[in-house]
């Protein structure tokens, strides 16, 4: 690619403000950017740093709420117009926007209309801009849908959102974006809610609308694999302002702002938890070998019976694993491969149809509630997403207790408050956070609370379902090293279930890996991510994106071999 010519987005000294009941809120404070025709600007930092107002900034995407000074010059593709988007009326911002620029959000299911096809949401943005008649902008539609790499355009151009997987609903929202053939598209963490291997494929299709469409992109990330991935060039924020610039080699191998240094020495690796694991496995005795297993598979099976004559659906087929005390085993694999419902499984809140699995001296194939209420409070449970596991209409307090008086180690949070605060001392929160409620804490902070009531009742057990999938990597850093320090400590035995396969790395002392509810390897983290053996873990390890430029474009012609084969 030659090199950049001219830039399509500038944004000069641009500052945004919201107005709030507690006073104004700076957002942005004196960002200066330029994206060049055909390039990929990353702009990094995370949760509340002021990158998604900033890219939103582009589109005039801003609530009623924001003040905005400053200028953002938007240049058309074809460089015969220049509008500052600050300036911008409703009418003429409806003209650039799709046209100039567009946007590509986080969330696909809610970025698309469920009532509508998925050819009538494409082509709606040619109609806006008036250009073509039904039939052109029904054609346009399903040429575009080819190219984004949606197989069989021409009958899937009138399916409905919900008949299309996650990754095909991403490359459909990306089709809109590109229908108008815009000069920039703003991709806002674009690959966050996906697995890793749809990822390499969103990343790969972004990275071709590049080289083929010749559309800049300004992609929003916490994510610095995604970023050494595609990015050409990267700008950090940090609390609003930009505390570092430089193309991404740079950036990656001599960070000059100590923020950026923090930001790229939190983000794990593979193979850096091994020395710890290894430690924790040279302390156990011999006798550990032989001891009960606190949780043991035999050829499990779970199945979802099928509804209105559709037909059963097979979770889990006949997988085999056994969990010893005080062992972290990590369950790796994408979405749909039974990982969670194993999980479940376990907890006794989806029922075994098949084999055995044996928890805590329980058989699970059969059990009743009753016999199993004595055996759930040895278990502990951390979700994903600790904002909707909290009620909250409860206090932190109430809400760390509940175990406690549910199970009838206390009358009632009053009287469990003096356990309630060591738990969340040892969670490194201060006991006076117990006061507040679940919307007044941070991701992190929230994640934390939910640790500390998933150990309020000191369990043998600890099933962790994607803890740290919706926190910042720095947040996501401390957490994990937290639950390392409180597992040495208590001893707890944990299933820890991930698509993330370096955090795994980090804190397993053996990985499962699950595809298509299938077992399809397992041992330590050397043994399946240093020497893999299966062609499934081999195209999973292929699209974990690393932060490296170097190391990642040379995993990337391993992934596109893999993909070949």
């Amino acid at each position: 690619m030659s090199g950049p010519t001219r830039d399509v987005v500038g944004i000069e000294d641009l500052t945004v403000s919201f107005a709030t009941d507690a006073g104004d809120v700076a957002a942005v404070q004196g960002v200066t950017l330029s994206v060049a025709a055909g390039e990929v600007l990353a702009i990094v930092g995370e949760s509340g740093s002021g990158k998604t107002v900033t890219a939103r900034s582009i589109l005039g995407l801003l609530p009623e709420t924001a003040t905005t000074r400053g200028a953002v010059l938007l240049t058309s593709k074809d460089g015969a117009s220049t509008a500052d988007v600050v300036t911008l009326g409703r009418a003429d911002l409806g003209e650039v926007r799709g046209r100039d620029a567009a946007m590509v959000f986080q969330e696909p299911s809610t970025a698309l209309n469920p009532v509508y096809p998925v050819g009538w949401q494409i082509a709606e943005g040619l109609r806006a801009h008036g250009k073509f008649s039904k039939k052109e902008a029904r054609e346009k539609a399903i040429d575009v849908m080819r190219r984004v790499g949606i197989p069989d355009p021409e009958h899937r151009v009138d399916s409905y959102p919900h008949q299309f997987s996650g990754g095909q609903k991403q490359r459909i929202v990306i089709a809109q974006a590109l229908v108008l053939d815009p000069g920039v598209i703003i991709a806002d963490e674009p690959t966050t809610a996906l697995d890793v291997t749809v990822q390499a494929e969103i990343l790969d299709l972004l990275r071709r609308c590049r080289d083929e469409f010749g559309t800049a992109i300004v992609l929003i990330t916490h994510n610095m694999g995604v970023v050494a991935d595609l990015a050409d060039r990267v700008a950090v924020m940090y609390q609003g302002r930009i505390v570092e610039q430089a193309d991404v080699r740079t950036l990656f191998s001599a960070p000059q702002d100590p923020y950026t240094r923090q930001l790229l020495s939190s983000v794990p690796r593979l193979g850096e938890g091994r020395a710890r694991t290894q430690d924790r496995a040279d302390s156990r005795t011999r006798a550990w070998e032989s001891a009960t297993p606190v949780v043991e598979a035999r050829d499990l099976r779970i199945v979802y019976p099928g509804r209105l004559r559709k037909p059963d659906f097979v979770a889990v087929d006949g997988v085999s694993f056994a969990i010893r005390p005080g062992e972290v085993l990590g369950l790796v694999g994408e979405s749909g491969s039974g990982k969670t419902t194993i999980g479940r499984a376990i907890a006794g809140l989806t029922k075994v149809t098949g084999g055995s699995l044996q928890v805590l001296g329980t058989e699970m194939n059969g059990v009743r509630e009753k016999r199993f209420r004595p055996v759930r409070e040895r278990i502990g449970f951390v979700f994903q997403d600790p904002a909707s596991s909290f009620n909250p209409l409860l206090s932190i307090a109430d809400a760390v207790a509940e175990p406690l008086v549910v199970h009838g180690r206390a009358e009632d949070p009053q009287d469990a408050r003096g356990r309630v605060d060591e738990l969340l001392e040892a969670v490194q929160l201060p006991k006076a956070f117990g006061d507040r409620f679940p919307h007044e804490l941070s991701g992190g902070q929230r994640q934390r609370a939910s640790l500390a009531r998933a150990l309020a009742l000191d369990p043998e057990l600890l099933i962790a379902d994607e803890p740290t999938s919706a926190l910042d990597v720095s947040v996501q850093k401390r957490v994990l090293e937290l639950f390392d320090e409180l597992q040495r400590e208590l001893g707890f035995a944990c299933l820890f279930i991930s698509h993330d396969l370096a955090v795994v790395d980090l804190l397993a002392d053996r990985i499962a890996v699950l595809y298509q509810g299938e077992l399809v390897e397992e041992g330590t983290g050397a043994e399946v991510l240093g020497n893999p053996r299966h062609p499934y873990t081999q195209r999973l390890l292929a699209s974990l994106p690393v932060p490296d430029p170097d190391e990642q474009a040379r995993r990337r012609s391993v992934w596109e071999q893999l993909q070949g084969t």
